[in-house]
């Protein structure tokens, strides 16, 4: 019969159809796919998955301040670095300090950034690194200072 369809198959196109894209050729060692659909799902399903897995990740608040916060802030939110106690920043621990912050005003904080009177940066914008979800997440690590 071969691997092609011969004339006397043309009446079974499912028949026909079936074993050319399901059938499996070895050859030298190589397995050679016929299913060329089956293949072109194949590679869409793992670029979804790829794509999907880079788009859609959402890092931990807690990995988020790790990496963008406790420079300045600390890690136990104190602001007692080096750099958080030149910028004097709040001790977000104390239940004064987190009772005078809205999640709002955190929020544009976070995504804006923050600039002194005369324009210089003494935080950077974080919306062009973490998403919305992401900074609100954060908001939320923020608030569990509260002592």
């Amino acid at each position: 019969m071969g691997n092609a369809c011969g004339a006397e198959q043309l009446d079974n196109w499912h028949t026909c159809t079936r074993r050319l894209w399901w059938r499996l050729t070895f050859f030298a060692g190589r397995i050679q796919f016929h299913n060329f659909m089956k293949a072109h799902q194949t590679i869409a399903a793992i670029l979804t998955l790829l794509c999907g897995a880079s788009l859609g990740h959402t890092a931990p608040a807690s990995e988020n301040w790790d990496n963008n916060c406790t420079k300045c802030h600390g890690d136990d939110g104190k602001g007692q670095t080096k750099a958080g106690r030149k910028l004097q920043l709040k001790d977000y621990t104390d239940a004064k300090v987190q009772a005078d912050m809205t999640d709002e005003e955190m929020t544009k904080v976070i995504t804006e950034g923050v600039k002194d009177k005369a324009g210089k940066e003494k935080m950077k914008a974080y919306q062009s690194e973490l998403t919305a979800d992401e900074i609100k997440d954060l908001v939320a690590y923020v608030r569990k200072f509260k002592g």
